[in-house]
């Protein structure tokens, strides 16, 4: 028999059913040691060509439903991990069933039970490693050493040979290179290959995140897309207006932040005889310069998105579209996507039209600008440079106010902030001070117009039924809304979110908990009950703005989802409204792989920016070791309660062995913390007095101590990092015998 038969008649085997590996040799009347050795080399090759899995109980097995692909990510508590399968759906998976896998492989998952609302499942089998590197801690034991990942959520060390050290000294951050990876008997092995600096450097920060994430550096492209760059033309010439609605002469600026330096959107408004408003949304057409396929829009796809790390961006495009020719500067003639769109007093769409057009932007406003001139007493300097825009600005104001109103009505969640803080630096770059960043008239006024313009565009597409790609939002999960409902309970907030759930149920929360100290943390919670929005081709709606159909169009030069919906728009635009049969054809295969990978991109930017910034309030913290702070109890565990200085926005641990005046127990059913002897309690909202005592910016750990300040003395002992000051008593003493003495 050929070996290719005889693989056939194995397949064909197990096809039947699951068997040992002495039952296939049974089955196929393997009797000697080459025979055996034989199907061995069969059964091994027919795993690693994905066609087997050996099971939890060693029975090979043909691949079915009972068996997924996805990528596993662990906790930072390192109890569970969740895999992530290719088709969205997430197995849960306990630590002791994931085998040999790190953070980030992909895995053959076996589907073995439920675990809360989520199947569970057992690693049996890692088809690919996720990790090249780790950046970590090194700490050096005698001749050899270990790297700590700083990532949390992987749960192994990595030991490094003497040979491999290179100049690393404890303490030191270092990037490594992964050369062996976990085995059921040995440590992973790594060899360093950059030494970032001391972990108290504020310099290592930046980098840090970067390797960590493996994300390009700021400034880096490829040679390919730099002579790419090199092509790209530095103005509009009168050829590439040819075909083009002309904007020039209307009434156009944009509007961002006061550092920004891509401005990717514009806007203009007027009023119509009829009394309905006429808003343009001008986009800089990106993709008039990036032609598919070419180098740059492959490096596009690749990235992503643009990452905004505090003051660094690691741009999606090279400068010389992002900050230029694509950029939409005030005075220049730039190219756009421009959606017109008319709007009655009511706040309904009454009719759009898309063009490709040319504009030249009046003025380049910021958002402190324009909502000092809308406020009640404007400075000077302020009506003397924009003034004349006044009757324009304050147009739109009307118009958001409408907008908000219509999407209140509609049931939008629209008063979730954005929990963004400033940081301000010193002059040796550390954190001096965190200041909350708030949203005022004009901030809001950009984003009502965005949506808008989002929601109309994607309509076009989803009433032909045209493949198209959607910004998506799931409805939550009714466990996790049961957990948040049982987090208002706590706080005295009684809702209803186990019937009819939509998302004004969840908008009249953060009405009533607006002034609330813990409305920040409420948010939060309300955030991490809905599943993340992500990017499809299928659409399902977008649930936290209400809205039946959903894109991201307005922001080409920095996310990769709104530069493929403008060709399709141009394409739609050719055609009168249609695309070909053959781009039917061609999308419908192709945006599935775009929406999956700019969701998965999407995800590590985010992961970067919050890494940072948590580093950073640690960072501002660390220098106020020892201080007292009022902070509100955010969560309750069995070790200990979690709590958040509310004006900062820094959240730490009150391990419980740090409650020294009773013992405490856990009570599951009330959520609190309650003394064995005083009958004192510890709930989700209390208030109370807190001391840092120990930090760790490499992890964002914070640790604090309750404030008693007859302990003092003991925690000024056990924390002497802290560097707590004691209040003797001496001095009082002194004074009161020369009291007695007078």
């Amino acid at each position: 028999m050929s070996d290719k038969n005889f693989e056939q008649k194995i397949l064909n085997k197990i096809k039947e059913k699951p068997m040992l590996q002495k039952e296939i040799y049974n089955e196929v009347n393997a009797k000697t040691k080459r025979e055996k050795s034989d199907v061995r080399k069969i059964l091994k090759r027919l795993q690693n060509d994905g066609k087997l899995i050996k099971d939890s109980q060693s029975r090979f097995r043909e691949i079915d439903n009972n068996i997924k692909v996805g990528t596993i990510e662990f906790t930072k508590s390192g109890h569970m991990a969740f895999v992530e399968c290719e088709d969205g759906s997430e197995i849960a998976v306990k630590v002791e069933n994931s085998g040999i896998s790190i953070h980030k492989d992909v895995v053959l998952v076996e589907i073995i039970g439920k675990w809360r609302n989520l199947p569970e499942g057992k690693v049996v089998k890692i088809l690919k490693r996720g990790l090249k590197y780790i950046v970590g801690e090194f700490e050096r034991k005698g001749i050899f050493g270990f790297v700590i990942p700083i990532d949390g959520k992987i749960n192994t060390d990595f030991y490094v040979s003497p040979e491999n050290i290179g100049q690393a000294k404890t303490g030191q951050i270092v990037r490594a290179k992964i050369i062996k990876y976990l085995s059921p008997t040995k440590n992973p092995e790594v060899e360093i290959v950059d030494v970032l600096g001391d972990k108290e450097d504020p310099a290592i920060d930046l980098p840090l995140v970067i390797f960590k994430h493996e994300l390009p550096e700021p400034n880096y492209f490829s040679k390919e897309v730099l002579e790419e760059a090199k092509k790209i033309p530095e103005k509009v010439y009168p050829q590439d207006m040819v075909g083009r609605k002309d904007f020039r002469k209307e009434t156009i600026f944009t509007i961002d932040g006061d550092t920004a330096k891509d401005f990717d959107d514009a806007v203009g408004i007027k009023k119509l005889k009829n009394g309905n408003y006429l808003l343009g949304v001008h986009i800089a057409d990106v993709s008039h310069y990036v032609k598919e396929n070419s180098e740059i829009d492959k490096e596009a796809f690749n990235r992503g998105t643009s990452v905004y790390l505090i003051d660094t961006v690691i741009p999606m495009l090279h400068f010389k579209l992002s900050n230029e020719i694509c950029s939409l500067v005030e005075g220049e003639d730039r190219l756009t996507m421009s959606l017109i769109m008319e709007i009655d007093k009511y706040g309904n769409l009454v009719d759009s039209k898309i063009y490709n057009g040319v504009i030249r932007s009046k003025k380049r406003l910021t958002y402190n600008k324009v909502n000092d001139l809308l406020s009640e007493n404007p400075s000077k300097e302020i009506e003397d440079e924009i003034g004349f825009l006044r009757e324009d600005l304050e147009m739109m104001k009307d118009l958001m106010d409408i907008l908000r109103n219509k999407r209140v009505e509609r049931g939008s969640i629209i008063d979730i902030e954005s929990n963004e803080v400033y940081f301000e630096f010193d002059e040796k770059g550390y954190v001096k001070d965190i200041f909350p960043v708030e949203r005022g008239i004009s901030e809001k006024m950009i984003e009502e117009f965005m949506v808008l313009a989002n929601e109309t565009v994607a309509s076009y597409f989803d009433v032909k039924e045209l493949p198209f790609i959607y910004r998506i939002h799931e409805y939550p999960d009714a466990d996790i809304l049961l957990q948040l409902q049982n987090y208002l309970d706590m706080l005295g907030i009684k809702v209803n979110l186990t019937q009819n759930i939509n998302p004004k149920v969840l908008q009249d929360i953060l009405d009533k908990t607006k002034n609330h100290p813990l409305s920040k943390n409420i948010q939060m919670m309300l955030v991490r009950s809905m599943k993340r929005a992500i990017y499809s081709e299928e659409n399902i709606g977008h649930f936290g703005l209400a809205s039946e159909s959903y894109t991201h169009f307005t922001s080409p030069i920095r996310r990769y989802p709104d530069l493929v919906v403008h060709r399709l728009l141009k394409e739609f635009i050719k055609h009168k409204g249609n695309l070909t049969q053959k781009q039917i054809e061609q999308y419908s295969e192709l945006l599935p792989k775009i929406a999956k990978h700019s969701s998965e991109r999407e995800r590590i930017a985010d992961q970067a920016e919050w890494d940072l910034i948590d580093m950073k309030k640690v960072e501002y913290i660390s220098r106020h070791k020892g201080d007292v702070f009022e902070v509100y109890i955010t969560g309750v565990t069995k070790f200990g309660l979690f709590v958040e200085i509310p004006v900062k926005m820094i959240s730490g641990l009150i391990h419980i062995s740090e409650l020294r005046d009773d013992h405490y127990n856990y009570d599951e059913k009330t959520n609190s913390l309650i003394g064995e002897r005083t009958g004192k309690t510890y709930r989700i909202g209390d208030k109370i007095q807190a001391m840092v005592v120990r930090t760790d910016k490499i992890r964002a750990e914070v640790d604090f101590v309750p404030y008693e300040e007859d302990e003092l003395k003991i925690f000024a002992k056990e924390f002497p990092e802290a560097k707590i000051k004691v209040k003797t008593k001496k001095k009082k003493e002194k004074t009161k015998n020369n009291k007695s003495k007078k």
